[in-house]
């Protein structure tokens, strides 16, 4: 067995990596197990709000460097085609996982973080220390483990999460494309039984990813199918898939996408990103959440290795408190969101509404994300 190590972060995606570039420029020993290779495409809309750019440039990872697509509009439309657009409060950029997500690993790496290519198969915490089962480098040892391993996972079976046990029932597709769309725009256009993202990321692709419940999905025989029959009924969204070119071979997919409720600290694990709790799409803003986990929950074990806070249960206690305050309302503010507009009626009374009175959109933008970090100097 290993030496015990600081921190060992299950999961190389934002929150994961973005937690290594953080605790270990502050000096601690940091290991990140990822079952992928370095990089690859996610499912994920791929669009960041401007909240968390004071935090990444603090942490030396602007991804400026990147040449993302600046965004300072939104659009949403209605199944019936009626769209209102307004400008975005506070303004993001959309960037790929593919190009963030390596830039990030090699921050962490620079920064001395060791990187394992590796499947974690258990974790188990005794004597005050964990012991991460690994398929390929045996047993790890750590004083804290943070689990950033995505939407859902085995390892959520092997620690049989509660979340579980509650249905699942979204199917989420992506895919990179070349075409026409506007700069500057990020836009949600809803369907029968879901809704779509759409915005530029780097190199003018423009990055599709929308989610539907598997109910209507079902109904049809395949993903071409569907969005001819369903996604194309509304007009924005035919316009786009028909002058856009597909630059993947087939769409990315992930089946049982699950927003019920996670724990935040589980087994002494300080979960983070996706696997601490998952906004809706359509709120835009689940990049930034995960990279903020990142931030709080790192920002909690350094105080506690400075001996500010004095045992393990009062930081997973703030952890959790922490956790809520950020991000239960906007949770809260996304699941009303994502009812209303999966209801057509009132998904028509409510365009209608911001038809009438635009500037209630951004008011209700505003429900789903949050200031800009601060941090220290």
């Amino acid at each position: 067995m290993q030496p015990v190590s600081d921190v060992i972060v299950v999961g190389g995606g934002l929150a994961g990596l973005t937690s290594a570039i953080h605790l270990s420029r502050a000096g601690l020993h940091v290991i990140v197990v990822e079952k992928h290779q370095f990089p690859r495409h996610k499912v994920c809309g791929e669009y960041i709000s401007n909240e968390v750019l004071p935090y990444l440039q603090w942490l030396g990872a602007d991804p400026a460097v990147l040449q993302p697509a600046q965004i300072d509009r939104v659009s949403i439309s209605a199944v019936t085609g009626k769209m209102v657009e307004t400008p975005l409060p506070m303004g993001g950029f959309g960037i790929s996982r593919y190009a963030l997500d390596q830039f990030l690993m090699e921050q962490a790496v620079n920064n001395g973080c060791e990187l394992l290519e590796d499947t974690v198969t258990d974790i188990v915490f005794e004597h005050n220390r964990f012991i991460v089962s690994t398929a390929d480098h045996g047993m790890l040892t750590a004083r804290f483990v943070f689990g950033a391993y995505g939407k859902r996972a085995a390892l959520d079976q092997q620690l049989d999460r509660s979340f579980l046990k509650e249905r699942s029932p979204w199917l989420a597709i992506k895919g990179h494309y070349r075409g026409s769309f506007p700069d500057g725009l990020v836009a949600l256009h809803n369907f029968r039984g879901g809704y779509c993202g759409v915005s530029k990321v780097e190199n003018e692709i423009i990055n599709i990813c929308y989610l539907v419940s598997y109910d209507t999905f079902k109904q049809f025989k395949n993903i071409d199918t569907h969005r001819q029959e369903v996604l194309h009924r509304n007009k924005h969204l035919q316009q786009i898939f028909e002058n856009s070119e597909p630059l993947f071979e087939r769409p990315l997919t992930i089946s049982q996408v699950s927003f019920a409720e996670k724990e935040k600290v589980d087994r002494h694990i300080l979960m983070t990103g996706d696997t601490a709790g998952l906004i809706h799409p359509l709120c835009g803003n689940g990049m930034a959440m995960a990279i903020h986990s990142a931030k709080i929950a790192s920002e909690q074990v350094l105080q506690f290795f400075e001996g500010n806070i004095p045992s393990r249960s009062i930081l997973e206690n703030n952890y959790t408190k922490a956790w809520k305050k950020e991000f239960g309302k906007r949770i809260g503010a996304g699941k009303i969101l994502s009812a209303l507009f999966r209801k057509d009626r009132l998904s028509a009374a409510v365009m209608k509404g911001l038809v009438l009175f635009p500037a209630l959109l951004p008011v209700i933008i505003k429900q789903t994300h949050g200031r800009p970090l601060k941090v220290n100097s």
